[in-house]
């Protein structure tokens, strides 16, 4: 009984109405509560939310222990983070989410006065900060040789809930 991966590789969220149809299919093919998206990590696949812990948050957290020169530039310029690229697409922002759990939880504040990408949208950024903080640039805690964004993409897959 547990989790079985039926597809691999399964891309990008994709926008509203792209992840509406794919999980409309999911329903459809799988039954509503039967499937989950999430990561092979270790053999084991686990879900979305805990990989965007151990993860996404995990590959930040490693960053800005390691750049602390980035984390005190961003806490002084900005007063707002935000995702160009997720706003442009109504796709899934993960970054700014995390960004901000993990000053929170290290008890730091944005105290600058400029609003600040974190990521780039259509070859434009607010701040050269906004580039090295992107999950594309972003080494992953699990396997450095990849980004954030490469790991993420690549390792997604789908599956269902099994009986036996």
């Amino acid at each position: 009984m547990g989790w079985k991966v039926v597809e691999r590789k399964i891309g990008r969220a994709g926008g509203e109405k792209q992840r509406a149809a794919r999980q409309r299919e999911w329903d459809r093919q799988y039954g509503a509560d039967s499937w989950a998206v999430g990561y092979l990590i270790d053999g084991e696949f686990v879900l979305q939310e805990i990989a965007l812990q151990s993860v996404y948050y995990g590959s930040y957290e490693a960053y800005f222990r390691d750049h602390l020169d980035d984390l005190a530039e961003l806490i002084a310029v900005a007063r707002v983070l935000r995702n160009p690229h997720a706003e442009a697409t109504t796709g899934v922002d993960l970054q700014v989410p995390v960004i901000m759990q993990y000053l929170r939880d290290h008890s730091l504040e944005l105290q600058g006065s400029e609003v600040v990408d974190i990521g780039t949208w259509d070859g434009q950024r607010s701040h050269a900060i906004s580039v090295r903080l992107s999950p594309l640039h972003i080494p992953c805690v699990l396997e450095p040789k990849l980004t954030l964004e490469q790991w993420w993409q690549t390792r997604k897959c789908l599956a269902v809930w099994s009986e036996e």
